[in-house]
């Protein structure tokens, strides 16, 4: 005879073992555990935000705030500026630089450190008093000189600076007051403000004879931290910056900057 076999239920093949302990169970996270876990969370997320912030500021862009009125009226006082990292500049674009050589008198450092640390960041605007910003004249062997019939010119081509010079009542301050003509030495720049008769600019050191005759009226591209982008407050005044047109027109220098200043024609006074 066949062996006898004992039936089976199908539905009990292969079917889960319920556990044998109540214990064994996940327990959950105790409230303690629940906001230790927020708080390692939120730290990471602020690092990170930190991180990126620092950055933005290194490589991509930085905000100042505009303390004085030296380039009326494209900037007023307290201004907010973005100035870009990358991408270089050209005649007419308005650059902020670091002080190329006690352009600003010395001014105590802020002694807020919460302060300073989020300047640092990016998260604030930089307000401190070691940087500057005003339009770039003139590139490296370029030759900037103003005219008997009163314009600025460069490399031969006179300058329309009615689209940004500073005005009041309609009436607009003259390009310069002292005559000049110069060759911007390699690797400098040769700035001016909009507004001419509240800008200490580079043709206001020409005549600084207490170190190589116009070497502190130039800026060393180096110390050029970037161009300005936009206006970004107050909300009023936002608006993006570009090269007025007059700079268009103007030729590339007829021969390689010079090792030196070269001053043709300087006169004290600004």
């Amino acid at each position: 005879m066949a062996p006898t076999t004992e039936p089976t239920d199908p539905l009990s093949m292969g079917a889960p073992q319920a556990p044998e302990d109540d214990d064994e169970r996940v327990q959950p996270r105790s409230f303690g555990r629940r906001v230790l876990s927020w708080l390692s969370e939120g730290a990471l997320i602020i690092v990170g935000a930190v991180v990126i912030a620092t950055l933005l500021r290194t490589f991509v862009g930085q905000m100042f705030v505009i303390p004085s009125g030296s380039m009326e009226n494209t900037l007023q006082v307290d201004d907010r500026v973005l100035v870009a990292k990358f991408g270089g500049f050209q005649r007419g674009d308005v650059v902020v630089f670091e002080d190329p050589g006690n352009w600003l008198p010395p001014s105590p450092p802020s002694d807020n450190p919460v302060k300073n640390a989020l300047e640092f960041i990016g998260v604030l605007p930089n307000s401190g008093t070691e940087h500057l910003i005003k339009r770039v004249i003139g590139m490296p062997g370029d030759h900037v000189r103003t005219t008997e019939d009163g314009f600025l010119e460069v490399n031969g081509q006179k300058l329309d600076e009615t689209a940004y010079l500073y005005a009041s009542n309609g009436v607009q301050v003259a390009p310069f007051t002292v005559p000049f003509d110069i060759i911007v030495p390699k690797d400098h720049i040769f700035v001016m403000g909009d507004h001419r008769n509240a800008s200490n600019d580079s043709r206001c050191r020409l005549a600084d004879v207490s170190q190589t005759p116009g070497e502190r009226a130039f800026v060393p591209v180096s110390r050029v931290v970037g161009s300005s982008v936009a206006i970004v407050a107050p909300l009023q005044r936002l608006s993006t910056f570009h090269v007025p047109d007059t700079f268009e027109t103007v030729p590339d220098p007829a021969q390689p900057a010079p090792e030196k200043p070269d001053l043709i024609r300087v006169e004290p006074g600004c």
